[in-house]
């Protein structure tokens, strides 16, 4: 990770975005002025982030964010972006929860203007631990705070997660099911073996993740327990901190009606996999920041809920992501930053948390 270079995480260019999206702007709100367009160092390798400052008499904000559907035609990293999805999303927390949702502000569904349906939000200022070079290396703001800074961070963000949980109505947040049959988590999983199906297809399958789902049958909860709104992509990559304070929670694309375990597992997980990389390049890391038994404990003190079947949503967790690695590893060989997955005769091997996983499916990493 020291030396490879990060996979390219958009086709498009800044500079066109924005002479196109000053064009859509003066049809939506006439004579506004759009300046400062630019791109963030974080932006990921799924949606796109493009900030842009709005002058207008009548503007609802000056500092803005656009949430750009990724370009179809470059290799995404899933194969479905739905924008009205997530702008009703962000919508609904902020009405019914007291989370710093960013205030949500137009919708383009029309591919037209941009190339691809986005929204349109209030700009956040703030930081956010980085994920290249992953906050648990040295040398970033994260890394070098205190221990009461971090442990005051970790305890802001499990409340995060509580809170979305306690406070938004279950309810409202069934449009999100996805059709099939069966549970909420059964139809959750469905919708990843048909994710892996579609990663794979004309490709060598992976033993690795397979595995890994005939594990989780063996593990399945008895108890799935009640399901509520999922952030997603619950990590503190996708919070804005004012200090270590959170000012914005972000990335709702993955947001989804399930067991409040799967986003906690997703939590435990996504830091362990920054934690696991630093450690096998030989640094330290940060082994006592969001420690599995320390969020557990703190999510069960905060909403009266216990987490179960911790093992189960963890390894979920792991493989899921490990979908997403090989999906990336692939389209990073598609626009020539690496070799063939094709060369290494052992897709496994592409996925970057390979040993953690293989350790969960054998029941021996925890």
């Amino acid at each position: 990770m020291a030396t490879a270079p990060r996979p390219r995480t958009s086709t498009r260019e800044p500079e066109e975005l924005g002479r196109r999206l000053a064009a859509w702007l003066d049809r939506e709100l006439p004579g506004a002025k759009v300046g400062n367009v630019s791109v963030p160092g974080s932006n990921g390798m799924s949606s796109e982030t493009l900030l842009f400052d709005l002058e207008h008499p009548d503007a609802p904000v000056r500092a803005c964010a656009l949430r750009l559907a990724a370009d179809p035609a470059a290799y995404t990293v899933f194969p479905v972006y739905d924008m009205p999805r997530q702008h009703r999303v962000m919508s609904l927390v902020a009405a019914h929860t007291d989370l710093p949702v960013p205030r949500v502000l137009w919708l383009e569904e029309d591919p037209g203007p941009l190339g691809a349906p986005f929204f349109v939000m209030a700009r956040a200022e703030g930081r956010v631990p980085p994920d290249v070079m992953p906050y648990t290396y040295e040398g970033n703001w994260l890394h070098s705070a205190t221990d009461a800074e971090r442990a005051a961070l970790q305890e802001a963000s499990i409340a995060l997660l509580a809170r979305l949980h306690d406070q938004f109505p279950g309810g409202e947040a069934e449009f999100l099911l996805p059709a099939g049959e069966g549970s909420p988590l059964r139809r959750h999983v469905d919708v990843q073996r048909a994710y892996y199906s579609w990663v794979v297809e004309g490709k060598a399958r992976s033993p690795l993740l397979e595995r890994a789902f005939a594990r989780l049958e063996e593990l399945w909860p008895a108890d799935e327990g009640q399901a509520v709104l999922n952030w997603g992509d619950a990590r503190i990559g996708n919070v804005v901190y004012d200090g270590f304070t959170p000012v914005a929670v972000l990335d709702w694309e993955m947001a989804a009606y399930a067991p409040r375990e799967v986003d906690l597992g997703w939590t435990v997980y996504l830091h362990r996999f920054f934690q696991d990389l630093t450690v096998g390049f030989g640094q330290p890391g940060l082994p006592d920041f969001l420690r599995r038994e320390d969020l557990e404990r703190r999510y069960a003190e905060l909403t009266g809920h216990t987490p179960r079947d911790m093992e189960f949503h963890t390894l979920y967790a792991a493989l899921r992501h490990g979908i997403v690695m090989l999906r990336i590893a692939y389209r990073q060989a598609h626009f020539g930053e690496a070799g063939s997955p094709a060369a290494t005769g052992d897709p496994d091997s592409l996925i970057l948390h390979h040993a953690s996983l293989a350790a969960m499916v054998q029941g021996t990493y925890w």
